[in-house]
């Protein structure tokens, strides 16, 4: 199993620029370089601070002349918002700017907030079809002239320019349901899924559900990958308190997703507060100790032990959630120790 960061600069407040912000994100990547990690994941996300991440090209573009081996992955790119033509070309030219590390995700989008301001209302739930028609038609661009008629998208011959270094740079898609997981393994894709606030059983079914779909594509000529994304803090054993700094961090993150996801109050300048921890007082998932079986969190020996599991069932990359609340410092030393004490016990986890 390998080991990737997926971070975004993260902002709560203004008492920290967004300019800090990204020094911080880079400071960390460089960390998860040095320590063995294959790749560095950055998703899209529009006028919301908490993920400040307008396109994750230009932030991998940057971080391609700052590193030399780890990968740098569009993790994930809101089909909705793109177009095929755009989505080739511009994951072709980050290939030549890296010299062939790019990967490429595609979701389909969650925010009904970010469908308001940038898809004129349509329901979120209806970006499937656009993922869906971008996974077919990549590679059909990278690899020559093309044209496509498709639901969404329609467009005469033409191709992706440049050309990646890599014959086809790995594509990956954003899986839930069974439909999904299909869908990408008929399609060669590598799978990336989250578990979210739901524990350990809920990656053996969605590992279950990967599985179903290799069985179900025999043509498939390569056994595709799938990454588990997950929260993750990492405190040294001499602090036996320490995964409550973790866990309440992570606790803040998703109460500040719901207040997002929810969609009910007008953000003031980029900026919303999490739902108050009242609201969710019947939700045992949101409680620290909930989280602290759920997300990542724990000691380097705690750690690796759920890492064999994952191991076991088949996980092949497992990344690093750094979206937490935490501040960087906190953040840099549970990476450090990530990098120093779990990466080392996993053989192969830089390749």
């Amino acid at each position: 199993m390998r080991f990737s960061l997926f971070i975004h600069m993260e902002r709560y407040d203004d008492s920290i620029s967004a300019q800090e912000h990204w020094s911080n994100l880079v400071e960390l990547t460089l960390i998860a370089e040095a320590g063995g990690f294959s790749t560095v994941w950055i998703g899209e996300h529009h006028s919301m601070e908490y993920t400040a991440s307008p396109n994750p090209i230009p932030q991998l573009a940057y971080l391609a002349a700052r590193t030399s081996t780890i990968r740098l992955g569009a993790g994930t790119v809101i089909a909705p918002f793109w177009n095929p033509i755009r989505t080739a070309g511009e994951i072709a030219l980050l290939d030549v700017i890296s010299g062939g590390r790019a990967e490429l995700g595609v979701a389909r989008g969650a925010y009904q907030f970010e469908f308001d301001r940038l898809a004129g209302g349509m329901p979120a739930t209806d970006g499937g079809k656009a993922m869906n028609e971008i996974v077919q038609t990549v590679n059909h661009l990278w690899s020559g002239d093309y044209a496509f008629e498709g639901e969404v998208f329609q467009f005469p011959t033409s191709t992706s320019v440049p050309k990646p270094v890599q014959k086809n740079p790995p594509v990956w898609v954003a899986a839930r349901s069974q439909e999904s997981h299909d869908f990408a393994v008929a399609h060669g894709c590598n799978v990336m899924v989250t578990p979210l606030m739901k524990g350990d059983e809920e990656v053996a079914d969605l590992v279950n559900k990967f599985e179903t779909a290799i069985a179900g594509h025999p043509e498939a000529e390569k056994r595709p990958d799938i990454m588990v994304l997950r929260h993750t803090y990492v405190h040294a054993e001499a602090e036996p308190e320490g995964w409550k700094i973790g866990a309440a961090a992570v606790n803040k993150f998703y109460r500040t997703f719901d207040a997002w996801f929810g969609n009910k109050t007008t953000p003031v300048n980029g900026f919303l507060d999490p739902s108050p921890e009242e609201k969710f007082s019947e939700r045992p998932e949101f409680e620290l100790e909930s989280l602290h079986r759920t997300a990542m969190i724990g000691t380097p020996e705690e750690v690796i032990e759920r890492l064999r599991h994952y191991e076991a069932l088949g996980v092949t990359e497992y990344s690093f959630w750094s979206d937490n609340s935490l501040s960087h410092e906190e953040k840099k030393r549970s990476l450090q120790l990530f990098c120093d004490h779990v990466v080392p016990t996993f053989s192969g986890a830089a390749d």
